[in-house]
């Protein structure tokens, strides 16, 4: 075995027509389109149709597309309710798997073909901000607020999580953060769903592992341990003394490098973006400054560069939300690419299943 190859790195699995990240001029294209632009021109159902289908909707399929993830999202009966009280003291992220995995079990039909596939990945998708925003208002000593089915996705979660519908530039910056966070590439979560998918197991299965695979801080945590992370160090002016430090004692620094990268993280020029207006709203500045300054540190010390997590942390936060909320928020998103993935494995199936290579004890003999 190549020791270069571990964990996966540089080996190629499949193909996708998905994704491709671009390492060389650090770009990100979703079905050929730089990601960047689409957070400028196109809102979050859009992307999730171009992901699903190929291409942008037409103004008609967008309407229709918008239709029917509306009428998917669930009511909250006694059963969700009673599970949603029962886990209300668990992580988001326990919560939110959990409750995938029920709403799969719930209306459990064995999807075995494309379309039954895309109307699954439908009711997940609507369902996500449904359980999220209970969640947390649950936990929070709140009410949890119903769907609002002439709300485009962004803001019917904003509504169901604060009670009204925030200003529309914060609305909007929020959805630019659904679509930088929808797709990947073969990433560690997409990757275990297109394997569960390949089992020909349903998409409820392969969501559940998505998110299980999500939770880890080297993957979708991130988000959380950046803003932590933040505020430990408290003040801009101890930031550099921090990261110093950190690199000092070979400790992981959260919302740096990226394995396909060569560069920069190209979502994080928009997702910086967010952040700055973000701070400019709500006229507190301490976490940009202090992002500025861990920025400019890395670089000098390192030559790494930020990854989409470190802005992601502060966007979030300044929104009002707790920050064991972010990751979360990363699967409402993914859901759309988990989705693109797991229709894309049953179109084209192999099970997958790699070999590993044995460094244990040679054959032995059992004593007698």
């Amino acid at each position: 075995m190549d020791k270069n190859s571990k964990g996966l790195a540089g080996v190629v699995v499949d193909e996708t027509r998905i994704s491709k990240v671009i390492p060389e001029t650090s770009e990100l294209l979703y079905r050929g389109y730089p990601v960047t632009e689409l957070v400028e021109h196109c809102a979050f159902e859009e992307v999730v149709y171009l992901l699903w289908e190929g291409e942008l909707p037409s103004k008609g399929q967008k309407e229709e597309f918008e239709k029917q993830e509306r009428k998917k999202r669930p009511f909250l009966d006694k059963d969700i309710t009673y599970l949603l009280e029962s886990l209300k003291d668990a992580h988001p992220m326990d919560a939110i798997r959990t409750l995938i995995s029920y709403w799969g079990a719930k209306g459990y039909v064995w999807d075995q073909d494309t379309k039954e596939r895309k109307q699954k990945a439908l009711r997940f998708l609507a369902a996500a901000p449904v359980f999220v925003s209970a969640h947390y208002r649950l936990r929070n000593k709140l009410q949890p607020i119903p769907p609002d089915n002439n709300l485009s996705y962004s803001e019917n979660f904003l509504k169901m999580c604060f009670n009204e519908i925030p200003p529309k530039e914060l609305v909007e910056i929020f959805d630019k953060t659904m679509i930088l966070y929808a797709e990947h590439g073969f990433n560690a979560s997409t990757f275990s769903a297109r394997v569960i998918a390949s089992t020909t197991s349903d998409v409820a299965s392969a969501i559940t592992g998505a998110i299980g695979a999500l939770k880890g801080p080297l993957h979708g945590g991130a988000n959380e341990r950046v803003m932590e992370m933040m505020k430990q160090i408290k003040k801009p002016s101890k930031a550099e003394s921090y990261l110093l430090k950190a690199l000092k004692n070979k400790e992981k620094v959260m919302g740096f490098g990226h394995r396909v990268y060569r560069d920069q993280d190209s979502r994080v020029p928009s997702m910086e973006k967010c952040a700055r207006r973000l701070s400019e709203i709500k006229k507190e500045t301490v976490w940009m400054e202090m992002y500025d300054t861990l920025v400019s540190v890395m670089k000098r010390e390192k030559n790494i560069c930020p990854n989409v997590d470190l802005p992601a942390g502060p966007v979030y936060y300044l929104m009002g939300f707790d920050i064991d909320m972010f990751t979360p928020f990363f699967v409402m998103s993914r859901i759309a690419g988990w989705s693109a993935h797991i229709i894309e494995q049953g179109e084209h199936n192999r099970i997958i299943r790699p070999l590993s290579e044995y460094i244990g004890p040679s054959k032995r003999i059992v004593p007698s």
